[in-house]
């Protein structure tokens, strides 16, 4: 099995947007070494605790510091940008760096509702165009005069690279599976109903001038410790920042395990800390191996992106070092 990475530039507690972009440029480095497949980098907008907000940009210094792992977005936010625009970006990409680069590319907004409007100049994007956006992203970045205009993404190359749509949904399964993309499901974000959307996308692919044969992956938070104990101690900081996320509070950072054990839970919160754990595999080597191959078995895929976001950061090397012994991933 393949195992890969989403980063999303966590800003652990007493760390600086800085340093917490010298540690993505440090983890590609050191999972390169150890033969993981691919790099993704997120966009969030106006988000205090996650410094990545133009994966473009970030793909471009990660990939030339970089040897054989693809580097790639997960993913662009496509409805707030023109298609040609984010082409011409990653036609230059693959230009740099051939055969290396991942577009992938989701609908959501990326952060606050006012995030909409700007980065729309005061209006709404068209999220219904999306579709429409996709197929003209497929003839730029190969080439083609996608708006019969004269007008073509440049610099022009022998390769391009492959678009992966991603989703938490079934509606982003289908759109993909109908215009014959890659396509990512983010168990992280919606642990509930993503074998059902990859179902979907599996059966209904459509091949395409990108690719003749359906490709899936799935991503999810991941926290592999030396003892069951130790990745529940590990755990418990992740746990406690979703929580607030999702009852709106505005952090700096990401907590550590310790500020997590001295938080007095309530019931509910306690509750949903529980739901939260399937958006996760959390456990010592053995226990980890054991659900992420049963989670690619339930998925149908051969390919596992790992989302780890731990404190402090020498842990998360020790995690995903911890993951490539246990799935003998071969090291360059």
């Amino acid at each position: 099995m393949k195992l890969s990475i989403l980063d999303q530039s966590p800003i652990l507690t007493g760390a600086t947007p800085a340093e917490a972009l010298q540690q993505t440029t440090e983890l590609i480095q050191f999972v390169d070494k150890l033969g993981y497949h691919r790099y993704w980098v997120s966009e969030h907008h106006s988000t205090q605790s996650l410094a990545g907000s133009a994966p473009e940009m970030l793909v471009a210094h990660l990939a030339a510091h970089s040897k054989q792992i693809r580097v790639g977005t997960g993913g662009v936010l496509l409805p707030h940008y023109s298609s040609y625009k984010i082409a011409e970006a990653f036609r230059l990409l693959e230009t740099l760096h051939p055969g290396r680069i991942d577009l992938g590319v989701g609908r959501a907004p990326g952060g606050m509702p006012n995030v909409n409007l700007a980065l729309n100049r005061g209006k709404y994007p068209n999220v219904e165009g999306y579709p429409k956006q996709i197929e003209e992203l497929m003839d730029y970045l190969r080439g083609k005069d996608a708006q019969n205009m004269e007008v073509f993404a440049t610099p022009i190359g022998e390769t391009a690279p492959p678009i992966w749509m991603l989703g938490s949904s079934g509606t982003s399964a289908r759109l993909s599976a109908e215009l014959g993309t890659s396509y990512s499901f983010a168990h992280f974000i919606n642990g509930h109903g993503g074998t059902r959307a990859m179902d979907r996308y599996m059966n209904h692919f459509t091949p395409s001038v990108q690719q003749q044969e359906p490709q899936g992956n799935v991503s999810v938070f991941v926290i592999c410790g030396e003892s069951m104990e130790h990745a529940e101690y590990l755990a418990s900081s992740l746990d406690l920042a979703i929580l607030k996320i999702e009852q709106g509070g505005v952090r700096h950072s990401f907590p550590t395990p310790d500020e997590a054990q001295q938080y007095s839970y309530s019931m509910f919160e306690r509750e949903r800390i529980r739901e939260n754990r399937s958006r996760m595999v959390v456990g010592d080597p053995e226990h980890v191996q054991q659900e992420l191959t049963r989670l690619a078995e339930a998925y149908g895929v051969e390919e596992i992106i790992v989302n780890t976001i731990v404190h402090p950061f020498e842990e998360r090397l020790k995690s995903y070092e911890r993951l490539a012994g246990i799935f003998n991933l071969q090291p360059s």
